[in-house]
């Protein structure tokens, strides 16, 4: 293999900036020419692909989100459009490709791998819903910002006797909300997969506010039914119902945006490498994902349409924690 694009595609995560650059230089050393597409797939189709050396990424290690771009492509979801992205490459004299990306990045990989392409895709999503890898580039930072901002809410809540609705990422899954609950001491969990009413919600503050509580904490994913705005909108209704005094704060799209953790960038730096060593044994069609301290391969054909669930002992858990 003599030439490889990079492309990042989807949603941002913190380090995707570390696995273009591990990829980036880590390709270079092998002596292969490469090749930076901007904007994602839809850059394929428009031709938005230079080349790039290994000062065009020096500097970025520590930078959140892709200076390469990132955006949803409809145009890619036809047979014309993957048809344009593979002429595009051939014209660029380009062997392989590495995608950056989650669910629907590597659902798109595995578009341009079925047409005979060589590709390989890096995991990488806030949401670490992703099949094949056990952690995903992104989720650890973007847990440690949502727990960040939990701990601060929990200090002046404590001081105002006041109940906090935190609401993180997690459109489908509730990954995010789950695990900084946990970390955060959270009295009450709720995730599109196990949401939690916003009249058991007020039941479970209630309960914390008579065992003595001085503050609360719920953390809810955005895709709930129930989501902050319904929940504040239920208890205004009756304001005594839970006891404490309850306000909301909406992280957003806040948790993309932070530099990268340590972690993330090894893990990004480990996968990127990775994906270049697989193209260079002739290795394409597979996600590189990480697994108890490894870097693991799994085929494009069992990642693409799947998400890996939360764990539902970490439900009862989180019950169990929050007397």
């Amino acid at each position: 293999m003599k030439s490889i694009a990079i492309l990042t595609s989807g949603g941002d995560a913190p380090g995707m900036n570390a696995a273009i650059r591990a990829a980036t230089r880590s390709a270079l050393d092998q002596g292969m020419a490469v090749f930076g597409v901007r904007q994602g797939y839809q850059g394929l189709i428009e031709d938005q692909i230079r080349q790039l050396n290994a000062r065009d990424v020096g500097g970025i290690i520590h930078m959140g989100g892709t200076f390469l771009g990132s955006a949803r492509s409809k145009e890619f979801r036809e047979e014309s459009g993957r048809s344009k992205a593979l002429r595009n490459l051939a014209r660029h004299g380009i062997d392989g490709l590495v995608v950056i990306g989650g669910n629907g990045s590597q659902t798109g990989a595995y578009m341009l791998s079925k047409l005979g392409f060589p590709v390989v895709g890096v995991a990488s999503t806030i949401d670490n819903d992703l099949f094949g890898t056990n952690v995903t580039i992104g989720s650890d930072t973007a847990v440690n910002v949502t727990l960040e901002a939990i701990d601060h809410l929990r200090t002046t809540g404590s001081s105002h006797n006041r109940a906090f609705l935190v609401e993180t990422m997690g459109r489908d899954c509730g990954y995010l909300a789950m695990m900084a609950g946990l970390a955060g001491g959270a009295e009450v969990i709720s995730t599109p997969e196990f949401e939690v009413p916003a009249s058991e919600i007020a039941d479970r503050l209630r309960a914390a506010y008579e065992r003595g509580k001085t503050h609360a904490i719920v953390v809810i994913a955005e895709g709930v039914k129930d989501n902050s705005e319904r929940i504040l909108s239920f208890f205004e209704k009756d304001k005594r119902m839970v006891g404490f005094e309850l306000r909301a704060t909406v992280l957003g799209h806040v948790v993309r945006g932070a530099p990268p953790t340590a972690f993330d960038r090894f893990l990004a730096t480990r996968l990127g490498v990775g994906a270049i060593a697989a193209l260079s044994k002739g290795q394409s069609g597979v996600l590189v994902g990480y697994e108890s301290g490894d870097v693991i391969a799994t085929p494009l054909a069992e990642v693409a349409g799947r998400t890996k669930p939360i764990d539902t002992d970490l439900v009862e858990l989180a019950r169990i924690l929050a007397k």
